[in-house]
């Protein structure tokens, strides 16, 4: 099966509400499940995912896919136990051949799984325990153990002897899977394949997560002002995104003044002064799916040349948004952006990350990859489904301020929608003097 035989997941009524038309706006309906209208249908975003996830592992020729990535655990299961997840590579799931999705999860949550997870078959919510990044060392047999289980498993699905794709896993895991007799192959490719286009249901999470984002930035215009330090921004936004619903604010970038250039992915407890250009990412998630949403701001008044920064960034992030429609291939974008060199870097690589595209799903960075350092060589194509970030950076020939923004796209049948709406058409002044 081709990538392009996946499409039919998108199209089908049994996946895509029939009455979507993309002439119309994409909801932002809030949390709350009502009788009166269709919102989000979760039991038709995890049939879906799993259709998906099935589609694309017929397509790669491997018997199963063994997952760690709690990415992709929830993409074909629809379980997730919080933040306290992400790191600990503690949580594992199979699916092998036509079976139904196994899931081996931290103790006692395997079983809330059984009581409150019906859309899975309630022996295969299993507890598992691999070592937690090594804390009990592999000579205690835990990974050994699981990977006989699993073996085991892939038997009785008849597909023990074809390649199983792992997306991520300690080394030692990935020895005792070789060990149990597993053919290891890249798995993380098979996911990201099924992960590239989204539903309806996976569209509306993500415009619901850019609506609270817009409702942050309004707040941080509002308290933009000297003497408020980077660090109260972050605890502002925090505090918000969690009122509104957010299930993991993963990151608040907050940088100023002379931070600006070059851009330093962080923030500290520098106190804004009159005239600083400053701007901020959210990166936050709703129902799991990501924002990724930048917006710059000066305080107080600005000068020519950051309004000269701030202007060119908004150009060539409106020279890529032009160009998104099915069809186009990710190096015609990449290269309306400009050269490394052209804006003080020595490299392409140096560069990388400043004038951007990137999916988002239930990961930061998905499909498609958009970048002068990759796409030019290695061009995908873009389809209909696929939402993604452009973001650009300019720096100010003041040497310390730069301008740094970032839309979220939806691609149509037409062309693509904006969905993250807080205006950036002009440099925002808080608190103009």
């Amino acid at each position: 099966m081709t990538a392009s035989a996946l499409r039919p997941f998108l199209v089908s009524p049994e996946h895509l509400d029939p009455h979507w038309r993309w002439n119309r706006a994409i909801p932002s309906h809030g949390h709350i499940s009502v009788d009166f209208e269709r919102r989000i249908d979760f039991d038709r975003l995890r049939r879906y995912r799993l259709a998906r996830a099935r589609a694309a592992l017929q397509a790669s020729g491997c018997g199963a896919l063994l997952l760690f990535d709690v990415n992709n655990i929830r993409y074909v299961s629809g379980t997730k136990i919080g933040e306290w997840e992400r790191d600990k590579l503690c949580r594992f799931a199979l699916l092998a051949g036509d079976g139904e999705p196994i899931v081996w999860d931290f103790g006692s949550a395997a079983v809330h799984h059984r009581l409150y997870c019906d859309w899975l078959v309630p022996e295969n919510c299993r507890a598992g325990m691999l070592g937690m990044r090594g804390t009990v060392p592999p000579a205690v047999g835990l990974m050994k153990a699981h990977a006989e289980e699993i073996m085991s498993l892939l038997r009785s699905a008849g597909v023990a002897d074809m390649p199983v794709g792992v997306d991520i896993a300690e080394t030692a895991m990935f020895f005792e899977l070789q060990k149990a007799g597993m053919i290891v192959v890249d798995g993380q490719q098979v996911m990201l394949d099924a992960r590239e286009i989204k539903n309806i249901d996976e569209i509306m999470l993500l415009n619901q997560a850019a609506a609270m984002v817009d409702g942050v930035y309004h707040s941080i215009y509002e308290a933009l002002k000297p003497g408020v330090r980077e660090n109260d921004i972050v605890a502002l936004a925090n505090k918000l995104l969690y009122e509104m619903g957010s299930d993991d604010v993963e990151a608040i970038n907050a940088i100023s003044g002379e931070r600006c250039n070059p851009h330093p992915h962080n923030f500290t407890d520098r106190i804004l002064r009159p005239g600083d250009q400053a701007f901020f990412d959210i990166l936050q998630s709703y129902q799991g799916y990501r924002t990724c949403y930048y917006r710059t701001f000066n305080i107080g008044r600005a000068t020519a040349v950051q309004h000269d920064a701030y202007k060119q960034c908004r150009e060539w992030l409106d020279d890529a948004i032009a160009l998104i429609k099915p069809g186009v291939s990710t190096d015609t974008v990449a290269r309306v952006w400009p050269k490394a060199e052209e804006f003080g870097f020595p490299s392409e690589m140096a560069a990388f990350g400043l004038q951007f595209g990137h999916g988002l799903g239930l990961a930061l960075h998905e499909r498609p990859i958009i970048s002068r350092l990759v796409s030019l060589d290695n061009p995908m194509e873009i389809k209909t489904g696929m939402v993604f970030a452009l973001e650009t950076y300019c720096p100010a020939t003041d040497g310390v301020s730069a301008a740094r923004i970032e839309e979220e796209v939806v691609v149509t049948d037409r062309g693509c929608q904006v969905i993250t709406l807080f205006p950036s058409e002009e440099l925002p002044i808080a608190n103009r003097y």
